[in-house]
């Protein structure tokens, strides 16, 4: 039976109106780690918490303990665009960690993570093809990842402008380099709560909404690519 690793930072009220067979498992403090036996698979779903830290963490626990041959993240994010309309659900095809910033004393840029040559880390591309090809709907994009909730339209504008990312989140980066690391495929689906003007309080009222709708995609993928 396939393990299949599905991480969360706070949309866990999704988790619980979509999958109604769901056992929670011991975990370390900190984390919530459930299991749901599919037909193909065992989904083992950790609950991990916001931020860069956590999500690294956690991944490389679902990889370590759990054993998933697979991470799937889904969650809930702020566009950066006009274009990034409200409940879009999207798939990232890159990721930029924004705030790394090594550029002071190494010959890198902002945003480039040592010892990458580009400026941007890579989500299992056959698996995001695969999502692609299972909902033609879905759109790929740029993701800018880092610790800092952005409700500034300026700040927004200017992340999109200097790394011509689309979305912005907090966990994708920590993700990604974990799996890369473990040499553990992943694949990242979003769903916009929030646009170019939106703010803390759009993101909030939005929120179950959004998780929900981007669940029900991301099952029915994780479902053909099993």
């Amino acid at each position: 039976m396939k393990k299949i690793g599905l991480i969360v930072a706070i949309e866990t009220d999704s988790i619980f109106a979509h999958y109604k067979n769901v056992e929670k498992l011991d975990s370390p403090s900190g984390f919530e780690l459930y299991v749901s036996h599919k037909d193909n698979c065992d989904l083992f779903i950790l609950h991990a918490g916001m931020g860069e830290v956590a999500a690294a963490a956690g991944t490389q626990y679902l990889i370590s303990a759990c054993h998933v041959e697979l991470v799937v993240n889904f969650g809930v994010v702020g566009g950066l665009t006009e274009d990034m309309g409200k409940h879009k659900i999207v798939v990232v095809q890159r990721v930029v960690h924004y705030r790394y910033d090594a550029s002071e004393f190494m010959d890198v840029v902002v945003g480039q993570v040592p010892p990458h040559s580009d400026l941007y880390v890579y989500p299992d591309r056959n698996l995001m093809t695969q999502a692609l090809m299972l909902n033609t709907e879905l759109m790929p994009v740029t993701c800018a990842s880092g610790d800092k909730f952005i409700s500034s339209a300026d700040e927004k504008k200017s992340i999109h402008d200097r790394f011509s990312a689309d979305i912005c989140e907090m966990e994708a980066a920590g993700i990604v380099l974990t799996c890369e690391v473990n040499d553990v495929p992943c694949l990242l689906l979003k769903a916009v709560s929030d646009g170019l003007t939106g703010g803390a309080g759009e993101f909030y009222s939005e929120l179950q909404k959004a998780a929900l709708s981007c669940l029900q995609v991301t099952d029915k993928i994780i479902e053909g690519i099993v």
